[in-house]
């Protein structure tokens, strides 16, 4: 058995066995096989594919390539949340510390920004102090002190995906499924869940742009889950404007916490309450969606869900003070506004365009070592379905790197379509997969 033997198997379509997979994997995870070898094996499957059994297999051998936690001695049903990313989705800072002001354990390991997309790590890291890295014995200590613990994948957990995660970013590999599930189910898995919702995009800003791809994902994660005796649920969401109105790391970070002291910014709160009611659902402590949006709501107006948030900080790290007083952060050398070009509606924002001119401005990576600046990114002042005049503000861009603002203006600009009809409304929140199969949602 060699690498290459086993790359152009793949190439060539045909299926893998369990050793052939875990000869590639583990040799990664040792040193033994290089990058170029392993970015060959994920071009080949990113166009061959995987069959179901061969994409069971890779999470197993992914998950099973580092620790798995034993969070059993934590009282009451574990529940964790993913999203697949997407443009200002920042859903996780606000849900988790609801959910676990709700009496729900949220054991939470993220990831990083992936392509056009923002990470909650990297969020997470835009408040000074705030660690992610903690250790496992860290990481059990925290969750069983405050119910919520939210960290990055340590060098136990999943080292594989840890490896593989990275590479994807930077050889144009994001969009597989079989890849997708893989690396999201590894850690989830592995965390010490006992149950767990995702929340698949689609759309403009998302992996999946299409409906029919995004239901293809979720329902493979959902099968995944379920087939390591995870209650899995997954919901089809809009991703073809941004969320709320922050793009870039402090910038979702502080928008975030004006949700949990109460700021309504409707997409973003219908999200949260919807994903929230499921995980407080599947954590025995709401019998039906409508009971579980209801417990999240009282836990955002009575304050307990901001207070776990600064729990959360406080306990990892970070500095509390610059979340009591938002304004206290450091703002960009250079900020910019675009302004509309007539008078109409926005009926519609690429979501794709924003996320991407984002990381010229500083907010993601090109390359595994850029350094982000937690500042820098795009703050909406309309979204579709808004009125506009000739000359209103639409956006402001803010960045350290003078000599990309009149690029990033001009794609901001074009990001935007205005006309002379208002848009119909979609929905934020699309269909339901579980292990019975996919229906549209509706509460």
């Amino acid at each position: 058995m060699t690498v290459t033997e086993i790359i152009r198997k793949k190439r060539n379509g045909e299926i893998l066995s369990s050793e052939e997979m875990n000869f590639i994997i583990s040799g990664y995870v040792k040193g033994i096989i290089p990058e170029y070898q392993v970015s060959a094996f994920l071009m080949a499957t990113f166009f061959r594919g995987m069959t179901k059994d061969e994409t069971a297999e890779f999470t197993r051998l992914m998950l099973h390539s580092g620790d798995v936690i034993d969070l059993s001695h934590i009282p009451g049903i574990k529940v964790d949340k993913h999203s697949t990313g997407g443009v200002g989705d920042k859903i996780s800072l606000p849900l988790a510390p609801i959910v676990a002001a709700c009496g729900v354990p949220v054991p939470m390991i993220s990831g990083r920004g992936l392509g056009h997309t923002g990470g909650t790590l990297d969020k997470l890291e835009s408040i000074p102090g705030f660690r992610t890295n903690l250790s496992i014995e860290e990481y059990k200590k925290v969750i069983a002190e405050i119910g919520l613990v939210m960290i990055g994948q340590t060098k136990e957990i999943a080292p594989a995906d840890k490896k593989m995660y990275a590479l994807r970013d930077v050889t144009a590999t994001v969009e597989c499924i079989p890849l997708i599930a893989g690396s999201i189910m590894s850690k989830k898995l592995a965390e010490g869940i006992d149950a767990l919702v995702l929340d698949v995009k689609t759309g403009r800003g998302a992996f999946m742009q299409t409906h029919e791809k995004s239901v293809e994902l979720a329902k493979a994660l959902v099968g995944i889950g379920t087939s390591f005796g995870k209650e899995t649920i997954g919901f089809i969401t809009d991703m073809n404007q941004p969320l709320g109105y922050a793009i870039g790391n402090w910038n979702e970070a502080a928008e975030s916490v004006e949700c949990l002291r109460g700021k309504n910014i409707p997409d973003i709160m219908e999200l949260t309450y919807v994903l929230g009611a499921a995980m407080v659902k599947l954590g025995k402590k709401a019998d039906s969606l409508t009971e579980g949006i209801e417990l999240c709501k009282e836990v955002v107006k009575n304050g307990k869900a901001y207070e776990k948030f600064l729990q959360l900080v406080k306990i990892q790290g970070g500095d509390i003070s610059y979340i009591e007083h938002l304004d206290k952060y450091p703002i960009s050398k250079y900020s910019e506004t675009i302004t509309a070009s007539s008078d109409g509606y926005i009926t519609s924002i690429d979501s794709l365009e924003l996320g991407l001119t984002g990381i010229t401005l500083g907010a993601g990576r090109t390359t595994v070592d850029d350094i982000i600046d937690p500042k820098a990114g795009i703050l909406l002042k309309k979204k579709a379905g808004d009125e506009v005049k000739a000359g209103e503000v639409v956006a402001t861009l803010y960045t350290d790197k003078s000599e990309v603002v009149s690029t990033a203006k001009e794609r901001i600009n074009r990001a935007f379509t205005l006309g002379k009809v208002k848009p119909v409304a979609t929905p934020i929140v699309i269909s339901i997969v579980n292990a019975h199969g996919v229906k549209p949602f509706s509460i």
